[in-house]
């Protein structure tokens, strides 16, 4: 049984490939995303497995049909870039990872705020130039500082808890409260409460109701010269109000490792090119910002997991038309 990739970079080869021992599919790996214009390249599959940046819209959907298609797995959580009625109503299959290694996720967030807030990626590179002033490198204590966060997912949970062990008051804010994070001292509010906090990190889905979350009026919400950060989605944050709470200084930090223009960007070498998003050379130039590209799934454990769990989700839909974990299963 063969499965296309798209959007498959090189270790998301070595991944799949060295846990595709156990399940012996056809794997055939292609680099660019899957869109309406690189569909053709589906040829004799029952599955093609995509990234967050892929477009399975509703023609996409039905060409892969037409093309015998049973499955679309997503090797991520995310699902917002499928149209899943669209999938339901041609009988595709959809899966994706809904969990793997939130630790990995939650853990990049905390290096984010470590490095806005200590500047050690300037310390680092003034070092290598024999400067060894520490002007301009002033940072503050993490221990009492009170930090919001919104959503509490698994990932969400998971930073909850580093944040706690630091010694940091945890605010948050999701649609239903998790008890056992509410035992261990996080506290739920409205997300206006939330939002004025000295950090506030960003750890719910893209949807309808969370596109834009961080926009001027959530902004101005926000403690003057707060730390904001996102591991999650790109379209959580308007970047334009982004820019601007940033040249007022109502944002004192920004942090993001996704961007809601990234498919342009995102996983490929752009350094011979001249990058005409306007929006992410603006952000480039602030002194107070840290973009890193979609990596803070990067792990060695997490690609692991995200492998295993794509290739058993094709697996058992072939052979029983259901998943065991309903989490993983979206249509």
């Amino acid at each position: 049984m063969k499965i296309i990739f798209f959007s498959a970079q090189p270790y998301d080869k070595d991944f799949f490939n060295s846990h595709n021992t156990d399940f012996g599919f056809d794997l055939v790996y292609h680099k660019s995303q899957l869109n309406e214009q690189t569909v053709g390249l589906v040829d004799h599959a029952e599955a093609v497995c995509v990234f967050v940046n892929d477009k399975v819209t509703a023609l996409v959907c039905r060409q892969l049909a037409d093309k015998g298609v049973k499955i679309i797995a997503l090797r991520c959580a995310g699902f917002n870039n499928v149209d899943l009625e669209a999938a339901k109503a041609l009988s595709i299959k959809v899966c994706r990872v809904p969990a793997y290694s939130p630790e990995a996720v939650a853990e990049h967030a905390l290096a984010l705020i470590m490095t806005l807030n200590r500047k050690t990626h300037k310390a680092y590179n003034r070092v290598r130039e024999q400067n060894f002033s520490l002007n301009g490198l002033l940072g503050f204590n993490l221990h009492g500082k009170t930090i919001g966060v919104i959503g509490t997912g698994n990932i969400g949970k998971a930073f909850c808890r580093m944040m706690l062990g630091l010694g940091c008051q945890v605010k948050a804010f999701d649609v239903i409260a998790n008890t056992e994070l509410e035992a261990i001292g996080v506290t739920y509010h409205p997300l206006s409460d939330v939002l004025n906090t000295d950090i506030v990190s960003l750890h719910c889905p893209l949807n309808e109701q969370t596109r834009y979350l961080i926009n001027t009026t959530t902004i101005g919400m926000m403690k003057p010269g707060a730390m904001l950060i996102n591991t999650s989605r790109g379209g959580l944050i308007d970047t334009k109000a982004a820019i601007q709470g940033l040249k007022s200084g109502q944002i004192g930090y920004l942090g993001i490792d996704v961007y809601e223009q990234e498919e342009h960007l995102f996983f490929r070498d752009l350094s011979g090119t001249v990058i005409q998003d306007d929006e992410i050379q603006r952000l480039m130039s602030f002194p107070n910002v840290l973009i890193t590209a979609h990596q803070a799934f990067f792990t060695d454990e997490a690609l692991s997991q995200i492998a295993t769990t794509t290739l058993n989700n094709v697996d058992q839909l072939l052979k029983n038309g259901n998943l065991t974990s309903r989490a993983a299963l979206l249509v």
